[in-house]
């Protein structure tokens, strides 16, 4: 088959699906893989053809205290803009080269318009919580100061249902994506998903995988180091020079050591004086440094919580933007560690005090490992694969 994905220029939507092309390529299919020239080696490296899509969507905003509506509402008016410039060009290529297929990221409106266009069978891809018509999975990922009648978000609607008109395409491949995919395969266990009782046999939890991450670097702690905490806020919103300060309160001088990755919009200068027990730098190699973690300080995007849970590494979420703060809930509510709130200042005893909580938590422990089993029971890529293959049958 040829198999074109199509996904957000974001490395939390691009590289949980890398696995999985891997394995296509694997068993012999041709994978092309439109998204941003800014991946290309890493689409090189899985085995697929670059399909390059000039597509910079805005950046992604939080204030301090989580992101509001009107933050949400920009980022969505820019994304649609971008997929209106880029939608005929990449529509003329898929038309000159057909695939038999298009995989595509949940919240990638390009993908599903260009499936609807073309008459082609699609495939949703969810790195994070899956929603369908019994569990709406905006109520925990909108901000908690949600207003359907602001201003810029009425905006957002609105050209969303121009972009469809003119593109000849039916509404629903732009306002409910995941409810037009033929397949949907859900990057994380069904366990992990909240209400995952209530999801059919449409959808397929096949788990995480990291593919060629999982030995991108090695990293040690220094020797006599007996306790690891890692401590960072992903790749989204991390310009948090706040908070990296009161993590240098809480555990400066003390007996953990720190490995504190603080993204390139802080500098590192700013913080002062870096004691010794703190490893501080703008990027750590995340999966090598789990393996040697008692506890992970962590925005739980969910790439890091699954990444986390696959290493039975306790959890205390500091969540910066709305889905987010839904997966830092789901680890509390299944005891894998603890939620801090972000609506107020964090005391750096309190802090410490939490973190040295969870480090001791058998219960946590506990569940910890019986979700890895459920993390490596999911199937992953195989049966991703398995299941494309399936519907293409």
């Amino acid at each position: 088959m040829h198999i074109v994905f199509v996904t957000v220029p974001a490395s939390g939507h691009i590289y949980p699906t890398l696995p999985l092309v891997q394995e296509l390529t694997r068993r012999g299919h041709r994978v092309s893989y439109a998204t941003s020239p800014d991946y290309r080696d890493v689409i090189a490296d899985s085995g697929a053809e670059l399909v390059p899509v000039d597509w910079y969507p805005e950046k992604v905003k939080a204030s301090k205290g989580g992101q509001t509506t009107g933050e949400l509402a920009d980022m969505l008016v820019a994304s649609i803009r971008h997929t209106k410039q880029v939608l005929p060009r990449t529509h003329e290529r898929l038309t000159a080269d057909r695939p038999d297929l298009i995989v595509h990221d949940a919240v990638t409106v390009l993908g599903s318009m260009l499936a609807a266009k073309l008459g082609l069978p699609s495939v949703s891809t969810f790195p994070n919580f899956a929603g369908n018509d019994k569990f709406d999975i905006s109520t925990v990922l909108l901000p908690p100061d949600f207003d359907p009648q602001h201003p810029t978000f009425r905006q957002f609607v609105a050209e969303m249902h121009e972009l469809a008109a003119d593109f000849g395409v039916p509404v629903s491949s732009v306002t409910g994506a995941a409810q037009t995919a033929d397949l949907n395969l859900v990057l994380i266990p069904r366990e992990f998903q909240i209400q995952g009782e209530v999801f059919g046999p449409e959808f397929r939890f096949i788990g995480p995988s990291f593919g060629n991450r999982e030995h991108e670097h090695d990293w040690q702690p220094p020797a006599g180091a007996s306790k690891v905490l890692f401590v960072a806020l992903g790749t989204v919103v991390n310009d948090r020079a706040d908070f990296f300060g009161t993590v240098i309160k809480a555990f400066g001088g003390g007996d953990w050591h720190v490995a504190m990755a603080v993204g390139h919009q802080v500098d590192i200068a700013q913080l002062g004086e870096i004691p010794a027990n703190f490893d501080v730098r703008p990027y750590f190699p995340q999966p090598e440094v789990l393996r040697h973690t008692d506890v992970f300080l962590s925005h739980s995007g969910m790439g890091s919580t699954m990444e986390a849970i696959m290493r039975e590494v306790p959890i205390v979420s500091y969540p910066q933007i709305p889905e987010q703060a839904a997966n830092g809930r789901r680890v509390q509510e299944l005891g894998l560690g603890r939620l801090l709130d972000i609506s107020r200042d964090v005391d750096p005893d309190e802090l410490r005090h939490v973190v040295e909580e969870v480090a001791v938590d058998k219960e946590i422990r506990a569940n910890l490992a019986t979700m890895a089993g459920h993390v490596r029971d999911a199937g992953g890529p195989a049966a991703g694969a398995d299941a494309i293959e399936e519907l293409v049958r």
